[in-house]
């Protein structure tokens, strides 16, 4: 789905161009929450799928305490939902958007250089 970016004009109404900074808050949000590596990193090893902290905790070679505070993180912005299963905590993505982005940001950073 390719989508146009927003061309800020002179004749745009006040709710034109209070849609596009409400647009461009969420989307500064969004790359606040995914800016940290060890986030980052986590998102990537949820786009495979549900993850229980522990396993997330090996995966990353990161103590429990630290993979907790980013998933909270990544939780508070949406990004991620919890189940409780007894006394384990499984992590999945909260929808497509972090795969969707992990996806531009490998071929932007990862692709053919060529």
């Amino acid at each position: 789905m390719n989508m146009a970016l927003p061309v800020i004009k002179d004749d745009l109404s006040d709710d034109e161009l209070d849609q596009i900074a409400d647009k461009a808050a969420a989307a500064s949000a969004f790359l606040k929450a995914i800016s940290h590596e060890g986030r980052l990193m986590i998102l990537c090893h949820l786009v495979t799928g549900e993850k229980s902290v522990t396993e997330l905790e090996e995966l990353l070679a990161a103590r429990q305490a630290a993979v907790s505070q980013q998933l909270s993180r990544l939780r508070l912005e949406g990004l991620v939902v919890p189940r409780r299963e007894g006394k384990a905590i499984y992590y999945r993505l909260a929808d497509d958007r972090p795969k969707r982005m992990l996806e531009t940001v490998y071929e932007l950073f990862c692709g053919d250089e060529s």
